[in-house]
């Protein structure tokens, strides 16, 4: 599973990952870096139809060999110190930020995409990739708190907060209706093509 994928996350992997990502889009050649989420609705040899969250048709030219990860539910109890995390989360006039959602890295990603930075889920939402020094149950949900590059910030997760993890997934995991992320790019000619597609498993809709 790529690296890269979540090092904007949540990469949602692109995966998203998240993703589980930040908003970051970057001029190369004639190319612009976007994210595209949305629900599937088909998909025909290697031209996948994507119906974005904005409520439009999007067609996706899949790269030669493109692959598919997935994401899929987890707990906040599955949250433990020392576990590397994507969280991403909302300010509030005062106290920590209120996650909307968490991905638990698999230990082999540990590092991936280390930080605090914008994320394009929603305005004003932020990223933090991080390692859990310290997890608490609160009266409303839990706090945990991140720790990086000598950094920490404590951020609040309500209940009913989306917990992830990331999974094994294949092209038959593409169904219509079921909710991806794909970090794809842009043609100056309006085209996209993406060599990955991350798909949330057990009706998860990635963020």
């Amino acid at each position: 599973m790529s690296r890269r994928l979540y090092s904007g996350i949540f990469a949602v992997a692109t995966a998203g990952a998240i993703t589980l990502c930040a908003a970051q889009y970057s001029q190369a050649a004639d190319t612009q870096r976007v994210r595209i989420r949305g629900s599937i609705e088909s998909l025909s040899g290697d031209t996948l139809m994507v119906k974005t969250r904005e409520g439009v048709e999007q067609k996706i030219a899949m790269k030669a060999g493109w692959k598919v990860s997935g994401i899929k539910p987890a707990s906040v109890d599955d949250i433990k110190p020392g576990d590397f995390v994507g969280v991403g989360s909302m300010p509030k006039s005062n106290g920590p930020n209120d996650a909307i959602q968490v991905l638990i890295f698999p230990a082999s990603m540990k590092g991936t995409g280390e930080g605090d930075r914008p994320w394009d889920a929603k305005p004003n939402s932020d990223m933090t990739n991080a390692t859990v020094s310290n997890a608490v149950k609160a009266v409303n949900g839990h706090t945990i708190t991140l720790a990086w590059q000598g950094k920490e910030k404590t951020i609040s997760i309500p209940d009913g907060t989306q917990i992830v993890t990331l999974a094994p997934a294949t092209k038959d995991d593409l169904k219509p209706g079921a909710g991806v992320i794909v970090s794809a790019e842009k043609a100056s000619d309006g085209s996209v093509s993406a060599g990955q597609v991350s798909v949330g498993l057990s009706g998860i809709t990635p963020m």
